[in-house]
């Protein structure tokens, strides 16, 4: 028999740390009360240090979840070891194009073919064997191409995630012709549920749910009762009332009585339209172009030693009279001076040489000539751009500058010195004479000590030998 004192000092033994803190340990259901989605707590969870602020960070908006095999003994993907892997397939829409069978028939010709066959086929092979047309192959890439199925952000893969029916395109209520053959659901006959639909009431998860014979009306051709092919009874209250929704299609569409709560269509986050920007830009603009037509015209004047303001046109001229800008300015660089033009008439930028015919001389001979005494001649119209051409080609002028007192007691001799120095000293200037035997001089001196080199160098070599 244990004593007393035994039994209180074992009850005064304070616990140790791993046993208190597996007794404040909240528990899996306390946890799902907590937090405020609770479809995102596991059974690990309650293990975690603070366990809210994991719940909080998994529940978050655009978080990935961590892979449910983080925590599994066994290796990644070990358990697809047993699983066939099926042979791969050609998408739909490269299939439509009819290669697979171009390929199928080549590979059977090549199969029948003799040794000697092949080897040629191999040193000389024959090029497009495999000829689809360019619309087929167009259309099948840009017009009937589809999207692989791939997985969207934050989607786990798992194992055996591909054998899965993909229930993303299904819609509730929607029976594919494949199910209506499984169901054996003749023409114009409901689902075998609607029965108990009726009688319970319509699915909670999709309460805005569409279901004819429950909360919307039957098709046209349908029948109500509980005969092969009928509808059953629609639910109604003492009062002959639809419970659901309108059954009978009396009510105007636009209103969804007694379909739960409404949904909200609107859409949100979208972006503003930029017409509105648009509008209001060109509203200002407007706004400002009126406030520019209002202003007085003493306000738009250019003020002296300052620049033209933006956006404001000079009225009133400030330029002193007879500085205004040319209509035409000359800026070639002639050596002679401008000759005053001869006004003769309008001018052209071509004129057409009459042709003439003429008889075929020598090898390459033509029958046909063209007339050019015309457009020599002095009195055909002047081509735009001859004069100045002309003017370059004589060239032959030199410019003589005489101060006006000089030229007074000048004669005929001594101003006939003063152009003989200026068509000497005017050098590169066409037409001017300019004395080259200094020139010529220097280099036939240089020729000279050049032969003189080359007779001393044969020299020498004759006499080392």
């Amino acid at each position: 028999m244990e004593s007393e004192g035994d039994s209180d000092a074992e009850e005064k033994k304070p616990l140790s740390k791993k046993k208190a803190r597996k007794m404040n340990r909240l528990t899996v259901a306390e946890l799902k009360q907590l937090v405020k989605k609770p479809e995102v707590v596991e059974w690990t969870d309650v293990t975690a240090s603070d366990p809210r602020l994991l719940l909080h960070l998994k529940s978050y908006r655009n978080t990935v979840p961590i892979p449910a095999h983080w925590s599994a003994k066994r290796d990644y993907l070990q358990g697809k070891r047993g699983i066939e892997k099926p042979p791969f397939q050609l998408p739909s829409y490269i299939a439509d194009t009819g290669i697979a069978t171009m390929r199928d028939a080549i590979k059977e010709k090549e199969a029948n073919m003799t040794l000697k066959a092949k080897t040629r086929e191999r040193v000389q092979p024959k090029m497009g064997k495999v000829d689809i047309d360019y619309q087929k192959l167009h259309d099948a890439f840009f017009k009937f191409m589809t999207k692989p199925n791939v997985t969207s952000f934050g989607e786990m893969y798992y194992e055996g995630k591909e054998f899965e029916t993909q229930l993303k395109h299904k819609r509730p209520g929607d029976l594919s012709p494949e199910l209506v053959e499984a169901l054996s659901i003749p023409p114009l006959a409901p689902p075998p549920w609607l029965i108990s639909m009726q009688r319970f009431g319509p699915p909670p998860s999709y309460p805005t749910l569409r279901i004819p014979g429950l909360n919307a009306p039957i098709p046209e051709g349908a029948q109500w009762g509980f005969h092969p092919g009928g509808w059953g009874k629609p639910p109604l209250d003492e009062y002959n009332r639809p419970l659901y929704g309108d059954v009978f299609g009396v009510l105007p569409k636009n209103t969804d009585a007694d379909m739960g709560e409404p949904v909200d269509r609107n859409f949100w986050g979208e972006l503003e339209p930029e017409e509105e920007e648009e509008e209001e830009e060109s509203e200002e603009e407007s706004e400002e172009e009126e406030e520019q037509q209002a202003m007085p015209v003493d306000g738009m004047q250019t003020p002296s030693g300052l620049e033209t303001p933006s956006g404001m046109a000079s009225v009133v001229s400030t330029v002193a009279g007879g500085l205004e800008t040319p209509d035409f300015l000359e800026l070639r660089k002639n050596a002679s001076r401008p000759t005053p033009d001869v006004d003769s008439g309008p001018r052209s930028l071509y004129q057409v040489v009459p042709e003439k015919q003429t008889s075929v001389r020598g090898l390459m001979g033509s029958e046909r000539g063209y007339d050019v005494s015309a457009v020599s001649s002095g009195g055909a119209i002047p081509v735009l751009g001859n004069e100045e051409r002309s003017n370059r080609r004589r060239g032959s002028g030199v410019d003589v500058s005489i101060d006006a007192a000089e030229l007074e007691g000048m004669s005929t001799e001594d101003l006939r010195r003063k152009y003989d120095q200026h068509s000497r000293g005017s050098a590169g200037v066409p037409g001017s004479k300019e004395d080259f035997s200094d020139m010529i001089a220097k280099e036939m001196a240089s020729k000279k000590q050049k032969a003189d080199r080359d007779r001393e160098r044969r020299k020498e070599k004759d006499f080392k030998f």
